[in-house]
């Protein structure tokens, strides 16, 4: 579970500062597939950060799994990120040298305690993870021998790695064609589903709405939540 409590982010501005998140409270549910909308400049982005613990609020709270992560050090809010939360940017991000299967094989090196049990359950999980994103026959290629939605669906897989219990999506249909943007919405939303993660997924394609269960729309820094659909 993840939960925006009354957040407030502003940034500086010259002698001013601006508000680009306006005391947003903001829900996100094991198993849901959470869609954040909104214009461009709107504080989706914004908001993103604040859930995935990258900046502090001005005001309110960041709960995570239970943890307020607004109230944690910075080397503590990283142990939180690297444990609970899993992150699909934009654009893939993958290591150019690394095969797909070593693309989430490194993120067992990541340090924390109890290293070399994290690395053994990270390694058992590997394939099991492309299996999931379709992928179980292409582990040993590159980024370069893959298509925009094969890469993508492995930064899906490589975000799961360490089971988080939340998931955050940033733009993920941007690079792609409809299709394949369909087809990586549809993954999101059934593992989601299966794996039980509190996801929001910012998205300004609502083409793809059927994948969300719930869109909260959000406009000069403020959100409400516009749609919820049953499963």
């Amino acid at each position: 579970m993840i939960l925006l409590d009354d957040v407030t982010l502003t940034y500086p501005d010259g002698d001013a500062r601006v508000t680009a998140v306006d005391r947003v409270t903001l829900e996100g549910r094991p198993g849901v597939v959470t869609g954040i909308t909104g214009p461009s400049g709107s504080g989706k982005s914004s908001l993103l950060a604040l859930a995935a613990t990258l900046v502090r609020p001005d005001s309110g709270r960041v709960v995570i799994d239970g943890v307020d992560a607004s109230a944690l050090d910075a080397a503590k809010r990283t142990a939180l990120r690297r444990e609970r939360i899993g992150i699909v940017f934009q654009q893939p991000q993958l290591l150019p040298a690394l095969t797909a299967r070593e693309q989430l094989r490194v993120m067992a090196e990541l340090g924390g305690r109890g290293r070399r049990e994290r690395r053994a359950a990270v390694r058992g999980r590997v394939d099991e993870l492309l299996d999931a994103v379709g992928l179980g026959t292409f582990g040993d290629r590159r980024p370069a021998q893959l298509s925009g939605g094969q890469r993508q669906r492995v930064a899906i897989a490589r975000a799961l790695v360490h089971e988080p219990r939340v998931l955050l999506v940033d733009e993920p249909t941007s690079a792609l064609d409809s299709a394949r943007g369909a087809e990586i919405m549809a993954l999101i939303s059934r593992l989601t589903h299966e794996r039980g993660t509190a996801t929001l997924l910012v998205t300004h394609d609502l083409v793809h709405r059927d994948a969300l269960d719930e869109t909260v729309e959000v406009v000069d820094g403020r959100a409400a939540l516009v749609t919820t659909r049953r499963r």
